[in-house]
């Protein structure tokens, strides 16, 4: 198994596009797509919050996580 890292939302974006389960912090959390959003999801929950901070503020371009990679 590899593990590739993502440091970027476009990174992100790209592979969740492509298919691919993106981890984020740990396997308890997944990006997942709604619509348009990207979203941070809890496994064990329902409990989101956006892949970013929300537009309009200074933290816009800030990822809502620190870790995120893909398994392969």
């Amino acid at each position: 198994m590899t593990i590739t890292k993502l440091n970027t939302a476009a990174e992100i974006k790209s592979a969740v596009d492509a298919g691919k389960t993106v981890y984020c912090d740990g396997g308890g959390y997944k990006v997942i797509k709604t619509g348009d959003d990207y979203l941070i999801k809890y496994s064990y929950g329902d409990y989101c919050v956006g892949l970013t901070g929300m537009p309009g503020t200074k933290y816009e371009d800030s990822l809502n996580g620190s870790n995120f990679y893909i398994e392969e």
